[in-house]
């Protein structure tokens, strides 16, 4: 009789290793490989004999388009996030921390959809019905006639889901907690997750129904499991923000029907979330005009316009290594941004601690931010605040030199809108207005930018001064 075949697979990766060891080769954690059997569940071995397949039908590329039908929710925020609604027969696979709020952001979801007449159905694998009833009456949801089950095992679920009408939504929350009979592992672990999502994207391709998975995440922030998982589904949303705020952001990171650089910005309430139709009065709402180390950054999220604080603190330290502490941007991008303000500007700041920090809890991830912490860096450095009706955009090279960054009118738009009628950007912008060239400041290089606010230094002492 053939000795039984097994195999070890990393929880955090999926890397199979051929005997159990205490670190992962693959990812580098510890006491996360587990003993699986490689003979059930999807990407089992060559063990089982192959069934014989059949033929599919081929067809050319050329052909009729037909535009992906979508489901709107009727949530602004969560429409432009997933780039105007469900996709009927898609996979929407939505992460975030613990507590953040995807429970009651897709409450809030299925309760809006049903009250236009769908067919919505959330399967808690989490929590208790009674549970999920409490929070219904709490976001003033249990009105509406969305079907709910809890439930785990795969099998079980898809049984449901095949009787009666076919269903618009299904919500699947989460994927960590199912099970299936044909995979012999524990629920959470790499073949039960991959088994389960597999089963649940099959069905949403076979009916049209929208399945839309909640997702743990790991320390890092990644979804938990395997990342094949990530690639299967059609749509990747994590849902960010931090417990100390009370705004949350639905980030997409991966959209096969939509931009993937969209967001959609809520409001954290004991009623459920409420959407933020301007998010830049939110990032701006408690900003002090008169501090230095202050700069308002005219930011782009996909084709959303944001303006937000960068918040510089630099002070003399006596250590021998100055700390470099940074909240919302690249800890890395900020080093670049001290080396070039020292190498070519001539601001010293070897001898200081460094303190960044985006307001609000915001997080920057475009490179046009350079221009807004380097302005905020020197301003600190000099005691002085900078102009309080003014934003701050450009990308600043290894050189020195300030390099345009794209949709120059978008963000001059939003700033002028908000009260701002003064900015500072890089010259030869493409898109930049005519007929305003007297209310932008156009910078060629970083040096130009640090005389600038020293100009502006000079002037204000000589005023004191006269007076």
């Amino acid at each position: 009789m053939a000795k039984a075949r097994t195999q070890f697979v990393c929880q955090n990766c999926g890397t199979v290793h051929t005997r159990w060891a205490g670190k992962c080769d693959g990812c580098g954690e510890w006491n996360t490989i587990v003993e699986e059997d490689p003979m059930g569940g999807i990407g089992a071995g060559p063990g089982k004999v192959p069934k014989k397949g059949r033929p599919v039908t081929l067809t050319s590329l050329s052909g009729e388009i037909e535009e992906a039908p979508r489901i709107p929710t009727g949530m602004a925020e969560l429409d432009r996030a997933t780039g105007g609604g469900f996709v009927r027969g898609s996979a929407v696979l939505i992460g975030g921390d613990p507590g953040i709020g995807k429970s009651t952001l897709l409450m809030q979801a299925a309760a809006a959809l049903s009250r236009k007449g769908r067919r919505v159905i959330y399967v808690s694998g989490e929590e208790a019905v009674a549970q999920v009833r409490l929070r219904a009456q709490r976001l003033q949801a249990a009105e509406t006639d969305v079907l709910l089950a809890a439930e785990t095992n795969v099998e079980d679920i898809l049984a449901t889901l095949a009787e009666g009408k076919r269903p618009d939504l299904v919500i699947i929350d989460s994927i960590q907690t199912l099970w299936s009979d044909t995979a012999d592992s524990a629920p959470g672990t790499v073949t039960q997750v991959r088994t389960g999502v597999q089963a649940m994207i099959r069905f949403a391709k076979q009916t049209g129904a929208t399945m839309v998975l909640v997702g743990h995440v790991t320390k890092d922030g990644q979804i938990a499991g395997p990342r094949v998982v990530e690639h299967m589904v059609d749509a990747v949303l994590y849902f960010e923000g931090d417990r100390g705020h009370h705004y949350r952001i639905l980030r997409t990171v991966k959209n096969r029907f939509g931009p993937t650089d969209e967001i959609g910005v809520f409001e954290m309430s004991d009623r459920g979330l409420r959407e933020v139709a301007n998010p830049s009065e939110l990032f701006l709402g408690e900003r002090n005009e008169k501090a230095p180390g202050a700069a308002v950054f005219a930011g782009m999220e996909g084709t959303r316009p944001v303006l937000v604080e960068v918040q510089a603190l630099v002070a003399q330290t006596s250590l021998g290594t100055p700390r470099r502490a940074v909240v919302g941007w690249d800890s890395s991008r900020l080093s670049m941004i001290l080396a070039v303000l020292e190498a070519h500007c001539g601001v010293r700041l070897g001898s200081h601690d460094v303190y960044l920090n985006v307001a609000g809890g915001y997080r920057i991830s475009e490179p046009a931010a350079d221009m807004a912490v380097a302005s905020a860096l020197v301003s600190s450095l000099a005691g002085l605040a900078l102009p309080a009706d003014c934003v701050y955009f450009g990308e600043v090279s290894l050189s020195g030199a300030v390099r345009p960054v794209a949709h120059t009118a978008q963000r001059l738009k939003e700033a002028e809108k908000l009260g701002f009628a003064r900015a500072v950007l890089p010259s030869a912008s493409p898109d930049l207005p005519k007929g305003t060239a007297g209310r932008w400041s156009e910078i060629e290089s970083l040096p130009d930018l640090v005389a600038r606010i020293a100009g502006s230094r000079v002037r204000a002492v000589e005023e004191m001064d006269g007076n």
